[in-house]
C-alpha cells in the first residue's frame, strides 16, 4: 500500500480509469471488469463527472455506472474513490457554488456518501484559487471528501494553489494528475515534477498507455480500429515511436508479460509516481494492468527505456 501524498488514503500502485464505462464499456461489461479489478487486488477507480459527455449516455455514465456496481456488488469500502469537477457541460470550472452542486450530483450517481479523492479537472484562472479551495475545504470539513488534488495544473499554478492553502488555512491538494507516460514526458518533467516532489505531493498520471499505443497494438503499417486509433496513430509519426516499442518489446520478453505491463511498471517506478491510471474496455485486457502491480524493471531496463523515449 502507498500513501496518497500527505493523506491519509493508502491504494495500490495502479489506478483503474473510468473513462470508458459507459463508452466503450457497457454496464455489464464495466461491471466485470470492476468485480475483476478489486479481486485481483486493485483498490484504486478514478472517474470524473464529465465522462462519457461524448457517448451516447452522455456526461455522467461513468459516475452512474460505478454506483450500480457499489449498490450491486456491496464493494465500495474496498475501493478508494476519486472523481472530478470542473469539465461537465453544465458544470463547468471551479467556482464555489460549482463545486457545491457538482459534488453533490456525483455523490447521488455514485450511489455514496463521500468521494475519497476529489479532482479539480483542470485549473480555472478565472476564478480565484481562495474561493476555489474554500469551496474544496468547505466539503472535506462536512466529510463528503477525504482529499482533494489537481489536474491538468501547471507547476506554476500547483505552487500557487498550494501556497494560498497553506495562507488561508485550507484543506491542500494532496496530489497532481496530469499528462504523463513514455512518450509524453516534456509537460510533467519540465516543471510540475519538481512541485509535487518538493511539496511531498503524489503524482497521479493520465493516459498512461498514451491511447492504448503503449499496449503494442499499434505497429507501422498495422493500426488496429478503435476509438483511440487517431490518438495513438500521431506516435507512430515521431522517430522516438519505434524506438519506444522495441525497448517495451524486449523488457516484456525477458518478463514473459505483455507491452502494456512494462510501461506501466517503467511509470510507476519514475520518481514522484504513486499509481499510473489505465482504462480496461474488456476484462481480456485487464491482465495486462494488472500485472505492472508487481512487475519491477532492473536499472538496465529502465536505463533503455529512458533512451529510447527521449
Amino acid at each position: 500500500m502507498t500513501r496518497i501524498g500527505t493523506s491519509d488514503l493508502d491504494v495500490k500502485p495502479l489506478s483503474l480509469g473510468g473513462n470508458v464505462f459507459g463508452w466503450t464499456a457497457d454496464e455489464a461489461e464495466s461491471h466485470r471488469v470492476l468485480d475483476a479489478f478489486v479481486e485481483g487486488g486493485g483498490d484504486f477507480v478514478d472517474t470524473a463527472d464529465v465522462y462519457s459527455a461524448w457517448s451516447a449516455g452522455g456526461a455522467g455514465i461513468s459516475e452512474t455506472i460505478i454506483g450500480s456496481w457499489f449498490a450491486k456488488s456491496g464493494k465500495r469500502d474496498q475501493v478508494v474513490l476519486a472523481t472530478k469537477v470542473g469539465k461537465k457541460p453544465d458544470r463547468e470550472g471551479l467556482a464555489a457554488d460549482t463545486i457545491r452542486h457538482a459534488v453533490d450530483e456525483s455523490l447521488q450517481r455514485l450511489q455514496t456518501d463521500r468521494i475519497d479523492l476529489y479532482w479539480a479537472h483542470a485549473d480555472d484562472p478565472d476564478t480565484a484559487l481562495e474561493e476555489t479551495l474554500g469551496a474544496f475545504d468547505e466539503l472535506v470539513r462536512a466529510g463528503k471528501v477525504r482529499a482533494i488534488g489537481a489536474s491538468n495544473y501547471t507547476g506554476p499554478r500547483l505552487e500557487a494553489a498550494l501556497e494560498t492553502s497553506r495562507r488561508e488555512g485550507f484543506a491542500s491538494y494532496v496530489a497532481l494528475q496530469n499528462l504523463y507516460s513514455l512518450v509524453e514526458r516534456v509537460e510533467y518533467e519540465g516543471d510540475a515534477g519538481k512541485v509535487v516532489a518538493d511539496n511531498g505531493l503524489a503524482s497521479i498520471p493520465y493516459s498512461a498507455l498514451a491511447s492504448g499505443f503503449l499496449t503494442g497494438k499499434y505497429r507501422p503499417g498495422r493500426l488496429a480500429e478503435s476509438q483511440r486509433q487517431a490518438g495513438a496513430a500521431k506516435y507512430l509519426d515521431e522517430p522516438r515511436g519505434e524506438k519506444v516499442l522495441a525497448a517495451l518489446d524486449a523488457a516484456a520478453a525477458a518478463h514473459g508479460v505483455e507491452v502494456a505491463s512494462v510501461a506501466l511498471a517503467w511509470l510507476r517506478q519514475q520518481p514522484t509516481v504513486l499509481a499510473p491510471i489505465a482504462s480496461a474496455r474488456t476484462l481480456e485486457q485487464l491482465p495486462a494492468l494488472m500485472a505492472a502491480l508487481d512487475l519491477v524493471l532492473d536499472a538496465e531496463e529502465l536505463s533503455a527505456l529512458d533512451r529510447a523515449s527521449r
